[in-house]
């Protein structure tokens, strides 16, 4: 995949009580990475969140994406708000 063509998207903040999440472009399937202060005790709950959140607004396991979330804190709701907003923001509904 050409790198300068890449298809990126984002949203939220590295702010405490609050996370970044990017979705980008990649080869299938779907990766999501987690990173972050609460990585270590709650990546398989950040996970399943964001692939729910994804597969509610009509994305596939087999998307081809890459999510990467860079949490501070965030608490459920506030990751799926991010996802939702960085998800319609990849696939054109909101702009940055």
């Amino acid at each position: 995949m050409d790198a300068s063509a890449i298809k990126v998207a984002q949203a939220g903040t590295v702010e405490s009580m609050d996370c970044r999440v990017t979705i980008a472009e990649s080869d299938c399937p779907m990766i999501i990475e987690i990173s972050g202060i609460s990585a270590a005790r709650f990546k398989a709950a950040m996970q399943a969140k964001v692939a729910d959140v994804l597969e509610s607004l009509g994305a596939s396991q087999d998307a081809c994406l890459k999510v990467d979330v860079q949490d501070n804190g965030a608490i459920d709701v506030v990751l799926g708000a991010r996802v939702e907003a960085a998800y319609l923001r990849f696939i054109g509904v909101y702009e940055s």
